[in-house]
């Protein structure tokens, strides 16, 4: 997987930690089969710009923990104007699903408040917005039921258990 990672907090995030996510976000699309060639990135923020992100793309007035923003679209009109293309081109063009933000503010409250690592907050919050531009969701009880079991197989899998 083609991933960029951009570092606009204040402090730095540590090379440790962008390599975390890097391994994570790795496995994560080995273990859903994700195409080589697929491309995404992850910005790390913190709480200013992902409140200002959140109100901006989601209307809520507060900081949050991660946003995903996906490429595709499954809405009826996505498919107005398709691109045409043989199978050979197609699978030689990477296909970018989105971005990720992440506040590692939240990462280290959150991980405090929940006992367990800085590293284990970071792999579950990234895992979690990659499995949204994977097409993952939980505002249904039968999409939550899905994904929540998924995310956990895969941190647990890669070894970030709680």
């Amino acid at each position: 997987m083609d991933l960029e990672i951009y570092d606009k907090t204040e402090k730095g995030v540590p090379e440790k930690d962008q390599k975390l996510i890097r391994d994570v976000l790795d496995f994560a699309g080995s273990y859903i089969h994700l195409a080589d060639n697929t491309e995404m990135s992850v910005t790390l923020v913190n709480n200013d710009e992902i409140h200002q992100i959140n109100k901006k793309y989601r209307g809520v007035d507060r900081a949050t923990d991660v946003i995903s923003f996906a490429i595709e679209d499954d809405s009826d009109d996505a498919d107005d104007f398709p691109i045409v293309m043989d199978e050979s081109l197609k699978e030689a063009i990477p296909e970018n699903i989105g971005d990720i933000f992440v506040s590692v503010d939240k990462v280290a409250e959150q991980a405090d408040y929940l006992g367990h690592s800085f590293e284990r907050e970071l792999g579950f919050l990234c895992v979690h917005g990659f499995l949204h531009l994977n097409g993952y969701d939980h505002m249904k009880k039968a999409d939550a039921d899905v994904m929540f079991p998924l995310q956990k197989e895969i941190l647990n899998a890669y070894g970030l258990k709680r």
